[in-house]
Parts: C-alpha cells; sequence; structure tokens
C-alpha cells in the first residue's frame, strides 16, 4: 500500500445483502484501478449501520447470510471510516461518493470535507491531513472545470444496454431514480433523460423519481402523451435494494409496476442497479482519479 493514501468510497448503504455486490463491485474496481492504495468503505446512512451492527450480532442472521463480508458488518460511517485511516497514518485522502447528484447527502459530505481541512494546527506537520480530495457525483457537480453536461453524457453512453434493451421490446425506457423533496435536483434527471432521447431516439427515455419531481404522475402523463403500451422500468440507482424490490418493481398496489398495469401499460421490470454495469463503475473510477490529480494526491 501506498504509505499515506487512501481512498474513502462514501455510499449510502444497504440493507438488502442480494444489493450489496452493487457496492463491492465498485470498491474492487478503485482496489483493482490503484493496486497500491488503500480503498475504505463507508456507509454515509446512520439507520443502515445501525441495523447491519445488530445484525452482527444476530447468530441467525449470519448463519443465514454467510456471503455477507465482514467489512459489511463492521461497516463506519464517513467520519469514523476517515478517523480511522487518520489514525493509521494515512494524510491524503480521496473522498468519492456514489450518489447519482449532487443533493443533500453530497452537500453534508463536502460540509464534512472542508471541516476537516480546515483544521489549524500550531506546528503544520501535526495537522491531520495533508489533503482530502472530493470526487464527483454520477452526474456531476458545481465545476467551472468538469461541466456537469459532460458527466449526464457520460452515464446516457455508458448505458447504452438499456435503451437496446427497450428497443428490442419495443417499449419506452423508464427509469426511477431516488430524488428529494427538499433539494432542486430533479433538473438533472430531466436533463438526463433527454440526453438518452438523443443519443437513443428510437427509444422514448423517461425519468421519475420516488422523492420529489419528476414524480409518478408526471411519468405516467408522458406515457399517456406518447400512446405508450410498453415500457422497461428499471431503477437509476446504484443497487437495487428497497426502492427498486419494493417501490419500483415489487407486487405492491403502490409500486410503479402496479400502478402502471392498472394503466393498460405492460411492464418488463429490470430490477438491476447502475453498479451492475462495468462502464458505470468506470466513472466512478475516473471521477476519484480526477479528484486526486487535482488535489496533487497521488493514486497507484
Amino acid at each position: 500500500m501506498h504509505d499515506n493514501t487512501a481512498i474513502v468510497l462514501a455510499t449510502f448503504g444497504t440493507t438488502v445483502a442480494s444489493a450489496l455486490s452493487g457496492v463491492l463491485t465498485i470498491r474492487d474496481a478503485m482496489a483493482a484501478a490503484f493496486p497500491h492504495t488503500r480503498v475504505k468503505l463507508a456507509f454515509t446512512s446512520n439507520q443502515i449501520r445501525r441495523i447491519w451492527r445488530c445484525r452482527a450480532d444476530d447468530g441467525a442472521y449470519l448463519a443465514a447470510h454467510p456471503e455477507v463480508e465482514r467489512e459489511i458488518l463492521e461497516i463506519q460511517g464517513i467520519l469514523a471510516a476517515i478517523a480511522t485511516l487518520q489514525d493509521r497514518g494515512y494524510t491524503s485522502l480521496v473522498v468519492q461518493p456514489t450518489h447519482i447528484t449532487p443533493a443533500e447527502e453530497f452537500h453534508d459530505l463536502a460540509a464534512y470535507v472542508r471541516g476537516l481541512l480546515s483544521i489549524r494546527t500550531m506546528k503544520t506537520r501535526w495537522r491531520p491531513f495533508a489533503a482530502i480530495a472530493l470526487g464527483r457525483p454520477l452526474l456531476g457537480a458545481y465545476s467551472p472545470d468538469r461541466p456537469y453536461a459532460d458527466d449526464i453524457h457520460f452515464l446516457a453512453q455508458a448505458l447504452a444496454d438499456d435503451a437496446a434493451l427497450a428497443s428490442s421490446h419495443d417499449a419506452a425506457l423508464v427509469y426511477m431514480g431516488h430524488g428529494n423533496r427538499s433539494f432542486p435536483s430533479g433538473g438533472l434527471y430531466l436533463e438526463f433523460a433527454a440526453r438518452m432521447r438523443q443519443l437513443y431516439p428510437e427509444v422514448l427515455t423517461l425519468t421519475g423519481t420516488a422523492e420529489g419531481f419528476p414524480a409518478f404522475d408526471e411519468v405516467l402523463a408522458d406515457l399517456r402523451r406518447f400512446g405508450v403500451r410498453r415500457a422497461v422500468i428499471k431503477p437509476l440507482l446504484i443497487v437495487a435494494g428497497e426502492h427498486a424490490i419494493r417501490d419500483l418493481a415489487g407486487p405492491q398496489e403502490d409500486s410503479w409496476q402496479s400502478r402502471f398495469a392498472r394503466e393498460g401499460i405492460e411492464v418488463v421490470p429490470v430490477v438491476r442497479g447502475l453498479s451492475e454495469h462495468p462502464a458505470v463503475v468506470r466513472i466512478f473510477v475516473e471521477h476519484a482519479a480526477q479528484a486526486a490529480a487535482e488535489a496533487g494526491v497521488e493514486l497507484r
């Protein structure tokens, strides 16, 4: 390992054991790209970390899920993960989020990084960190040097297989993102859908969110307007966790699949997270590398 440089992969997390592979795929891709740099995983959700801590003490759960790695059972939050690395001598960090948009969680993450970098000691050599770089979310961030529109384009290019699948079914392609009721991230989802339609004009691509705008009703109105009778539905989420399993494609009356079916729209559910696309995973690796280069941090 490089003496003092590490990557912290910050993800919301998931309680669904089968969805963990999506998070671990990104972690392993980072480790493969930078084999001499430590990669540490952190879950930003307090609730999800509490659930895993409880499961770590549940013998029955552990016996039923031997595939769950010890790192998940002992998962730390972002501040604890950074503190652990600092305690072990790592002074240069790249914090790479797996967020889709630069919304509430990303802003909180950026606040943590700014706070840690603001620490000033009496003697410079005792500062806890020489550098902490913050990578961009999947759909970009606010940067004069890295236009967010380019990141949207890169993601749309990475999802060519989704458009091909929808085309093979003669169907529209409908993504469900997470969204946020208190942050105006809806425009990024709409721009992503517009870019998909531009790159793959044979497929009507629409994006809605589980929370906030554009909501299910906006997506349904567009499907009606275009006379769509069949739709491939897929999560615009890193992993296929609770939102994908229940809210998007579950049997419940209020799932998107059930609601579309009641409208006479045939549904083709694809319960796969974005991390199952190797080209999407490469975007996160590239974002980490770019953030490191801009901060003068060596990843190798």
